[in-house]
Order: C-alpha cells, then structure tokens, then sequence
C-alpha cells in the first residue's frame, strides 16, 4: 500500500510539472543535467500555483502541511507561499451512521442515552473531524445545547503512511537542496508530526480549552466554550454550543452592527495577551476557527473555536523575544545581531558588524513609514530572505508564533485597514517588558522563588557535602581540608601558649617591679 501511495505522489508531481521546482534548488549539477534531460516542455502555470493544486490532491494530511509551509517564508520564496496560503481544509463529511458509531464507541453509551436530540447532518467538517450539534439528556446540564466533535475514523493508519514519506521527502531535500541543512525539513516534519498527533488526541484539545477559558474567564473580548468532560474521551469531545456569525463573513457581521476597529484592535490584544501574560497560545486562530458573537454578554467578542494546536513559550524564549523586542524599538541592530549569535542562531564565527548592517537594511525602512502601515508579516518575510546569507538556522519553536501572529495581523488588517498594529501592542509590551527585564520582574520572580527557597535553604548544608562526596576529587579535596583544619589547630595551640607565656612574663615582671 506504501509503494502505491508513493507511486501516487510521483504521479501528482510530474502531473503538476514540480520537478522543475526542484531542478532549480538541487545543489548537485549532475542531478540538475539529469532530471532537465528527462523534462519535457513548459509548465503552464505559475510554480506556486502548481504546489497548491498538487498537495490539494494529494489530501488532507498534505493539504496541512501545506498550510504549516505557507507561514515558514524562511523556506519558500513569496509568490509560493502567497500561493499556499491559500489552502483551505475543506473535505465532504463521512457518513452520519459511521460518526454515531464513533461517538458511542467513544462514549461508551448509545447516543440516545446521552443526548436528547442528535442532528444528524454535521454541521461542520475537516480532515481530522467533523461536528454535530445535540442536546444533553441527562444531569444537571439536562437541555443544554453542545457541540460534539467526532475524529474521522482510521485517521492514525493514514498520517503514519503519510509521515513516513515525508521524513523520506524532508531527509531527501536535506541531503540535496543547497539550503537544506540549514532550513532543518526534518525538524520542521517532525514539528508537524507533533502537532497531528496531538489533533487526533480530543482529550488533549479539551484540556487545552480549558486551560484557555481559565486564563481568559471574565475577559471582555475573548469567549472560549465550556469542555464537558464527562462525555469526552480520545475520539469525541462535547463542548459548550457556541452561536455566533465567522469572522470571515463581514457583510454579515456589518449588518449585525459589529464594531469592525474595535474587533481588529481586541484580536491583537488577545494575541499579545496570550503570548506574553499567559505564554500559552492558540495557535490555529485562522478565520475558520473564530465567530463573532452577535447576541446578549457576547455581543462584539471573539469566540475560539478548535483548540487542536496550541504553543507555548518558555523563559529562554520569553526573555529572548523581550531583548529583541526592546532593541528593535530602540533601533539597536547590533543588540538583536548580538542576541543571534548569543542564542546560538547563527554560527560563532559570524561577524556581528556584518548581521548588524543586514538587520538594519531590514528593519530601517519600517519606521520611515507611519505605524499603521507598518507590516509585521512583511518585516519578517525581509528577515527570512536576509537569514540565508548568515546560515541562520531555523527555530521550530518559534513557528507557532510567527504563524499566529500573521494570521492576526493579516485578520486585523482585513477588519480595518487602518489598524496601528505598534500603538494596539505597544503598552501591552512595555508593561510586559517592565514585569519581565525591570526592578518589577525582579520583585516578582523573587516572590516566585521565595517558596522555594524556604524549603531548600535548611538543606544547603547538607547538599554541598553530597556535592563534595560526589566530586570526582572530592576524597583529595576532604582530606585536604582536614589536613588544614589539623594545621590550623597546631597553630591555634601555638598562639595560646605563646599568649600565656608572655602573660606569665608580664605577670613575673610585675610582682618584680611590686617588690623592690
């Protein structure tokens, strides 16, 4: 079934003509003289486009990564990652009585023990999943409307068959294309493996929702459903129905009365909000994934949708970001040149003058414009192309990041073309650069240590001996300091005699002296 599958992808490439993409990035020439003799014509259309049509064929599992692809503008020129972020997720539905199945299997109850009301056209549908509504029946939460979210069936059979060619794919373009080791295609396939398997663990997406709604509970721009955990296991997840209008949808929207300046600006806020403050992200916030709520308490917010992805950020990371982001607003190049260095990004022999100058061509143009045409997205774009020259590798952990930032601000520009993206952000930064880097952060973190410290301080004693006994010359290293001790208790008695010798002098001269 493997060689099939892979003689269905060489199929989909020549169809598409995508050699000639990949004659133009092989470092071997030989190669390149051998694959031009075995290619036949033009293509016809443009190369990005060609992608496109190619990984929408060849299914849903490639269609992802494809989508993973267009935001890494570090590994593909911009007309084709213009071209594949254009790729939507849209599959027909699996069978309604193959879904019911799943979700009794699931639940391990029929679905008329569970619910009072089963719809049983899915409302919704994705490569992974697709969603009905119902009505609970039972429990205190009796007559509640919910979502349930049910994982197509044999889903993990086919990402392992279509992962495993891709770490083929990724080794390959590794060992061929000139940028290759340095871009990481494995590490890159590897981010994506994660992120699938976590998808197809439902589970994992109600926890990551439930952590959400706690860090945005009584938030005035941001609304995340309620998990109802007791009907949800690895393949269905019951949530809280959520009624609201998409974000892609803005005649609707306008003719609800949304406010569009406010909606672009609060979709910005919540992105720094969740970085910084809450350095816990969703990550897949793309148009399909938002409503906007139009009726009673959630009127005018953002409703999140499919929780499947999420990034988080730890202190090297939030501390690095913080450093670049003061610099880059204080125009020092050489601090964001050093940092890159420092962080390892970039090899130790890199002269800092030269990556200096390269960020700031960069960087520079962008405040000779007004704030709000400043284009984040474009500012990174710059940087990527800038990067190959220095050998920058690239960072997975980071990918989340970029990724959710552009779809943010791609959104909030769409919403309002005027949007100050820097004005929206920039107290949400300085106060989070002050908690991080200033006397603030200092007081903070030391009350978050202050714990710890009370439990550890009685045991230092006693750690720094097991230090000691551990050291490979830590029997050289006690003896000596025996040996001291010893030395130093010779001494000791030495000036103790010598004291009471020249008291006992003083004390003979003196009666001398008493008596003449």
């Amino acid at each position: 079934m493997r060689l099939l599958r892979l003689f269905r992808i060489l199929a989909i490439v020549w169809r598409y003509r995508l050699d000639e993409i990949v004659v133009t990035s092989l470092r071997n020439a030989a190669l390149v003289r051998l694959v031009d003799l075995t290619s036949f014509g033009a293509p016809r259309e443009p190369r990005g486009v060609r992608l496109r049509r190619a990984l929408e064929d060849l299914g849903p599992i490639f269609v992802k990564f494809g989508q993973v692809l267009s935001t890494r503008r570090d590994l593909l020129p911009p007309d084709m990652a213009d071209e594949l972020a254009r790729l939507q997720d849209r599959v027909p539905p699996f069978d309604s009585d193959i879904a019911m199945r799943e979700i009794e299997r699931g639940l391990g109850r029929p679905i008329d023990a569970v619910f009072s009301s089963f719809e049983r056209e899915p409302v919704a549908s994705a490569s992974i999943a697709q969603v009905h509504f119902a009505v609970l029946k039972n429990g205190p939460r009796a007559g509640e409307d919910v979502a349930v979210k049910v994982l197509r069936p044999n889903m993990l059979q086919a990402i392992e068959k279509d992962l495993s060619l891709l770490e083929t794919g990724a080794m390959l373009i590794e060992k061929l294309w000139r940028d290759g080791k340095r871009l990481r295609p494995r590490a890159v396939v590897t981010e994506f493996d994660k992120y699938l398997h976590d998808e197809l663990d439902l589970m994992r997406e109600a926890a990551n929702a439930s952590q959400l709604r706690r860090n945005f509970a009584g938030s005035d721009i941001f609304v995340v459903p309620e998990m109802h955990f007791d009907y949800c296991s690895e393949n269905v997840l019951v949530m809280q129905r959520m009624t609201g209008i998409p974000i892609s949808k803005m005649d609707r929207l306008l003719e609800a009365g949304i406010d569009f300046k406010k909606l672009s600006r609060d979709g910005v806020t919540i992105f720094f909000t969740q970085v910084f403050d809450h350095a816990f992200f969703h990550a897949d916030m793309h148009p399909g994934n938002i409503l906007v709520g139009t009726q009673g308490d959630q009127f005018n917010k953002y409703i999140g949708l499919d929780f499947g992805i999420v990034g988080t950020l730890n202190e090297s990371d939030k501390n690095y970001l913080a450093q670049n982001f003061l610099a880059f607003f204080q125009h020092d190049y050489k601090r964001i040149a050093e940092l890159h260095i420092e962080s390892g990004w970039v090899p130790d022999d890199t002269r800092v003058d030269e990556l200096e100058n390269a960020v700031r061509a960069c960087c520079e143009p962008v405040f000779d414009k007004p704030l709000k045409d400043i284009s984040l997205g474009q500012v990174l774009m710059r940087l990527f192309q800038a990067s190959r020259r220095f050998n920058v590798e690239v960072q997975p952990q980071l990918v989340l990041l970029q990724k959710t930032l552009l779809n943010i601000e791609g959104l909030g520009r769409q919403l309002d073309p005027e949007l100050d993206l820097w004005k929206t952000a920039k107290p949400l930064l300085e106060r989070w650069m002050e908690n991080q880097i200033g006397w603030r952060g200092m007081e903070v973190r030391l009350k978050q240590e202050a714990m710890q410290w009370s439990y550890l301080l009685p045991q230092l004693p006693r750690l720094v001996h097991a230090a000691l006994t551990r050291h490979r010359d830590a029997d050289r290293l006690i003896d000596e300091v025996r040996l001291l001790r010893s030395e130093q208790r010779v001494t000791n008695r030495w000036y103790a005699a010598a004291t009471l010798l020249l008291l006992v002098v003083v004390a003979l001269a003196g009666w001398a002296m008493w008596h003449r």
